[in-house]
């Protein structure tokens, strides 16, 4: 291993971030000591270092590895679909599960943590870049309507960025996983033929 690599975590370690993406999903992250999280999941604080040498970056590396495992889980289940409207509709139906599995207190949380709000960010902005491949896909293979293709996915990035900032949940009282349901039906009834 390469100096300055990161030590792959151990089993006990991976179920240990697990459990607390479990946790911070249900009931958020910010209220939380390390001394509060090691009587719940049963470990040493010592044992929460060694995941991360603060509860902030512990933060910041439980809201990453819940967004790269939803990525990941979103791009298995749209991989062999060729077919544009169910690729956007499969992909925004998996964004709105994975949010769906996070309580208001994870995303108020999320929303308010800097670093954390950065990481769902990162990955609002990927969202957006993949919707707008399978717009164009779209519109090459002849299934969407040639309107402003390139115009209609930026407007889409636009959206995401509304739903990631707050801002669309508040002005509407939606949550982050309903707001991404409503711009899979907007997208697909905007753009067939």
């Amino acid at each position: 291993m390469r100096p300055g690599t990161p030590r792959r975590p151990t089993a006990r370690q991976r179920a240990l971030l697990a459990e607390l993406e479990a946790l911070f999903l249900a009931e958020g992250f910010a209220a939380f000591t390390l001394d509060d999280l090691a009587g719940r999941l049963r470990c040493s604080k010592s044992t929460l270092y060694a995941l991360a040498p603060s509860k902030e970056q512990l933060a910041v590396r439980v809201v990453t590895q819940f967004f790269r495992g939803a990525a990941e889980r979103i791009e298995e289940r749209i991989a062999g679909i060729d077919d544009a409207p169910k690729l956007i509709g499969e992909y925004l139906a998996g964004v709105a599960e994975h949010l769906d599995r996070a309580s208001a207190g994870f995303m108020r949380d999320l929303a308010e943590f800097g670093p954390a709000r950065d990481t769902y960010q990162l990955n609002s902005g990927f969202a957006a870049k993949r919707l707008r491949q399978f717009i164009d896909k779209g519109v090459a293979d002849g299934v969407f309507r040639e309107v402003h293709a390139r115009l209609v996915a930026e407007m889409t990035g636009l959206i995401i960025e509304g739903i990631q900032t707050g801002v669309l949940g508040r002005r509407t009282e939606v949550s982050d996983a309903e707001a991404f349901t409503a711009l899979g039906e907007l997208l697909l009834g905007g753009l067939n033929k």
